[in-house]
This record gives C-alpha cells, structure tokens and sequence, in this order.
C-alpha cells in the first residue's frame, strides 16, 4: 500500500468524521454514509458505525468529563484536519522518503484527557507506513478503536497494522508516551534505551493588550472552556496589562456558564474556591470560573491564572525562557519573534502543529 492509497483511506475517514457530526442533526442514515465514502467492507463498517453512535448518545457514563457537545467538537476537528489538502500540505515535503522504507513498529502510550486525544500518534504512524501499538487510556479506550474499525472497512490493507492494549507494551522499535511530569521519569526510566519522543505537562498560554474585539474574547473563552480546560492545548494563565478591565473578557465567558451544572466541574469549583477562602489567598470570581493572579502556568480545573506585565518587551525575553512550559502562544499582536495563533485556535490544531513542537513525523522517518 503506498502513500496515496494511506492518504486517500484517511480523508474518506475525515468525511465520515464530518458526517457523524452531521447525523447528529440531519439525521442522515448509516446506508448513506457508506455511500458517501466508498467502502470496501460493509459489514464491518455497519456493526462498528452501530457502536460509535452508541458511544455518543452514552459517552459520559464512560468519561463524565466526555460531554457529548466536547465529543463531537473533537470528532469534528479531527475530520476538518484530514480533508486531503490539509493532507496534501503536511506531507508535501515528506512524500519521496515514506515510501520503500522497512515498515517499523512504534508503542505509544496514550492520554486519556481529552477525546481521541491519540489520534495524531496514530495518524502519523499509519499514514507514514508503520505499524502501532497503542497501550490506551482507561478514560479513552472506546472511540479509536472503532474507528479503526471504519479505517479498514474502508481500506482493508490497513488491517494487522494496529494493535490496541491495556498491557504493558513489548515488540516495539521507538515509543512515544504522553503525561504528566511525574509519568514522564517513569517513561524516560523505562523507555531511555529506546528511540523515543516523551511529552510532558504543557499549557496554552495567552497575552492581551485590551484591545482585543468582542469575537476574539469570545474565541478565547473557547480556547479556556473547551474541554473544561483539561487539554495541553487549553489556555490556563493570561498574561494583562496593569489596569486590565476584566468586564468585557467575563463577559464573553457567559457562553460557557452552563459548565456550572456539570456536577464534576462544579464540585472542582467549590472545592478550589473553599481552598482559597480558608485560606485568605484573593481571587476574581465570576460565578463558574475563578481567576487568580499566579506565577504558574498550569492552573486546576475551573482556575484561570492570570499575571500583569509593564512592558511587552519585557514579557516577549520572559516567555522566550520559558517555551519548555508552554504548548502555544496566542495573542492578537506579534510577541517578538514566537510565534503566535489568532485568539480562538487553540482547540484547532492543523496537522503539522505537533505537541511539543516536535516533527512526530520525521522522528519515525529517521528510524533505522
């Protein structure tokens, strides 16, 4: 199976992707959807569609934190990204060395924060010719899978390429793994020896000037509330001018105001709002969301940091000493030379915007 084959089978999946998303109010039947996508097998993709709508009408009685508005968001951000000029794009500079190499095996250690939050790592080893086997997260171990499934309905060379588990992954030629910082020592301890990319804690950070528009501050309540905030892509500290008026940024957080009846969210706000009241540590509350002025980046659930800077140039040699830390940058103005994402697109990575700025990709075309 060569590139073009791999490229074409996943764009198919991206417009089944999309179309899952559409059914949920167009009602549009199964029978039509493989139709749409030209399938090969379509009694495997007919039992594997049947569970995935399954899992979206239940998904939170397996994840409550897995609301089914986050899932199809997710679903839909992944299918947009495999539309086959974004394809196209990401692997143009690829394409003359993924081709006749030796086909290796890399183990990845999944996240389980967000949904289908592995689905690059698998993506980049299966589109690059290369067998994965993928130790899944108890918080996310159904929706890939079955995808997987719609994969080889609708390219069946794709099969005996995937391996899914819970075990201790073994028979592998590199890994990549994603945690936390303490799961990262676990990771560099059991896997150094090992061809290996090891992602640790990071976190979207965003710098405003207040003169941000009504729709920026409203993508930006996006890029904190999506997900509840539980992503490394997920803004968690705001960096303001001194004298900064909160009136309008609280005021396009009302969209997300419905997260206080999420009994999970809820109880992680009360919980972090007795903390700081026991503990005289001051803090802006809005009713769902509590700011506090912090020099960490990583904030909990229903917490947003923020931290006032004087000057930008200032803030610009700061931030530059500590990109280690921080997934991306958003802002509406230039921060020297970093790059920077428009207020809105944390929650929309394109393919080539790898997690910890490291090329997933050509890491596996440089295996031996």
């Amino acid at each position: 199976m060569f590139l073009n084959q791999r490229k074409k089978a996943f764009s198919k999946l991206g417009e089944y992707l999309i179309l899952i998303v559409e059914s949920q109010t167009k009602k549009i039947s199964a029978e039509v959807i493989s139709k749409k996508i030209s399938l090969n097998d379509s009694n495997r993709f007919q039992e594997a569609h049947k569970l995935i709508q399954e899992y979206i009408d239940s998904s939170t009685r397996h994840n409550p934190w897995f609301t089914q508005e986050f899932l199809l968001s997710a679903i839909k951000a992944i299918g947009e990204s495999l539309f086959t000029e974004n394809l196209n794009i990401w692997l143009n500079k690829y394409e003359n060395s993924i081709d006749h190499r030796e086909r290796k095996t890399i183990g990845v250690v999944m996240a389980g924060n967000l949904p289908l939050v592995g689905f690059h790592d698998y993506l980049t080893i299966l589109i690059s010719g290369n067998s994965i086997c993928a130790k899944l997260s108890h918080d996310d171990n159904k929706l890939l899978p079955l995808l997987n499934e719609i994969l080889i309905a609708i390219e069946p060379e794709f099969d005996g390429m995937v391996t899914f588990t819970q075990e201790k992954l073994t028979d592998f030629d590199a890994i990549i793994a994603t945690g936390s910082d303490n799961t990262a020592r676990y990771f560099e301890y059991y896997f150094g020896k090992y061809p290996n990319i090891i992602r640790k804690n990071r976190n979207g950070v965003a710098v405003l000037n207040g003169n941000e528009t009504t729709a920026e501050l409203e993508g930006l309540a996006d890029d904190i509330f999506m997900y509840f905030g539980l992503g490394c892509r997920s803004v968690s500290k705001l960096f303001i001018p001194k004298g900064y008026d909160f009136k309008e940024l609280f005021s396009s957080f009302k969209k997300y105001h419905y997260l206080e009846h999420h009994s999970k969210y809820a109880n992680n706000y009360d919980y972090n709002k007795a903390v700081f009241l026991v503990n005289k540590i001051k803090f802006i509350d809005n009713g769902f969301v509590l700011l506090k002025e912090d020099l960490s980046f990583s904030s909990p659930i229903s917490v947003l940091y923020f931290e006032y800077y004087d000057r930008i140039e200032d803030l610009t040699k700061w931030i530059e000493t500590q990109k280690d830390k921080i997934q991306c940058l958003l802002s509406n103005k230039t921060i020297g030379d970093i790059e920077c994402l428009p207020l809105g697109k944390a929650q929309q990575p394109d393919l080539w915007d790898y997690a910890d700025g490291i090329d997933t990709l050509q890491f596996i075309l440089s295996l031996k």
